[in-house]
């Protein structure tokens, strides 16, 4: 079997999909791209056994077909280095030997047994399908992503749940302290339906989808959902259980509210941060008449820091304490100029929303407060 391609082309796609594969995998054939030619298209496939990433392009000139696994790491470095030419493969099933001869010298290697690299799981007849615009689910897991959780006694929070209605797609990740809720009207399903997919995969199609244009088809069964991109598809394993029921949590009719410069408040909650306890990087927020005072102390150290910030607030004194860190993550994530922040008591959770939500959309996210101790 030979092939010819472009040796860029072959490199960006196979480190497109080398995303999946794990430094430590079960199965050592895992370690391999799958390399498959069928009339003249080249298919590649990475996969974690949980997860598998394929891609294709077509080759210049080819002769037989077949298909064959080569170590990802090795094919990788190797073509690292090789500026954009023709690439010419020649393989030979029998023994599996690999050479590849570029312009001013080969490379040969040894393959594996394609037989031995693990089919990747289908989602069954059966299944929802929908077609999000790419933009939209970048937008949605670029959101969403960040307050997922790490957690072994829950894995539904490690995952971010897609819920699909006739008339919107909301995007939701929690932590148990974080929540964010991002809600499209662009996009809908025919009927009520969800899943929730797992943080890696997730993780792949943020990478992957900038580079993208046009729709993403979505299909899903109770076990697996595919992602069929212009240029990639991904079929990964569903994380399986109930997922909590967000909208409980988020508080209705919160009197306090606060529109305040969002860069200004993550450059003060930077500085007074500083001095909180690293344990608990617990900072006060001092709600008065048009202004904030952000405060933090470490006790053990003996240090601590306030600052004062213009915003807009008209209401009665109010004062809540936030742990620092999921604060100014939140505020990152969130791209207008201005925030609001809906607060009911210092006990409750507390809401920070975009003051302008862009067109057809509606982002909140959520926090959960931490205890004062004055």
């Amino acid at each position: 079997m030979k092939f010819i391609v472009s040796s860029t082309a072959l490199f960006g796609r196979l480190q497109a999909i080398s995303r999946v594969i794990n430094s430590k995998n079960s199965l050592p054939i895992l370690d391999c791209f799958l390399i498959k030619l069928t009339d003249g298209t080249l298919s590649m496939t990475a996969s974690d056994n949980d997860t598998t990433l394929s891609t294709s392009i077509e080759t210049n000139e080819y002769e037989g077909e077949g298909a064959f696994a080569v170590s990802s790491k090795t094919l990788l470095d190797a073509l690292k280095e090789i500026p954009e030419q023709p690439l010419s493969f020649d393989v030979n099933l029998d023994n599996l030997e690999i050479t590849v001869h570029y312009l001013n010298g080969k490379y040969s290697l040894v393959g594996q047994n394609a037989d031995e690299y693990p089919q990747a799981a289908e989602v069954n007849g059966t299944c929802t399908q929908m077609t999000v615009g790419a933009d939209i689910l970048l937008g949605g897991i670029n959101r969403c992503i960040f307050a997922t959780a790490d957690d072994e006694l829950r894995p539904v929070m490690n995952g971010v749940y897609f819920d699909i209605t006739s008339e919107d797609l909301t995007l939701v990740a929690t932590d148990g302290q974080k929540l964010v809720r991002y809600k499209s009207y662009l996009t809908h399903g025919d009927e009520r339906a969800s899943f929730i997919l797992p943080k890696k995969p997730a993780t792949l199609l943020k990478n992957l989808l900038p580079k993208e244009e046009g729709d993403v088809q979505v299909s899903f069964d109770d076990r697996n959902a595919s992602f069929t991109l212009e240029y990639y598809r991904m079929v990964c394993r569903l994380i399986e259980g109930r997922y909590p029921n967000y909208n409980s949590v988020i508080p209705q009719n919160n009197p306090h509210c606060a529109t305040i410069d969002r860069q200004l408040f993550i450059s003060a909650l930077r500085r007074v941060s500083v001095f909180s306890s690293q344990a608990i990087s617990l900072i006060k927020l001092s709600l008065t008449n048009n202004s904030i005072k952000i405060s933090a102390q470490d006790i053990d150290f003996s240090t601590s820091a306030e600052e004062t910030v213009a915003c807009q607030y008209e209401g009665n004194p109010l004062s809540i304490g936030f742990k620092s860190t999921f604060l100014i993550d939140i505020l990152n994530n969130i791209s207008s100029q201005n925030v609001t922040i809906e607060l009911a008591d210092p006990s409750r959770a507390g809401l920070i929303l975009p003051e302008e939500q862009d067109e057809n959309e509606d982002l909140l996210m959520l926090l959960m407060p931490m205890m004062l101790n004055d």
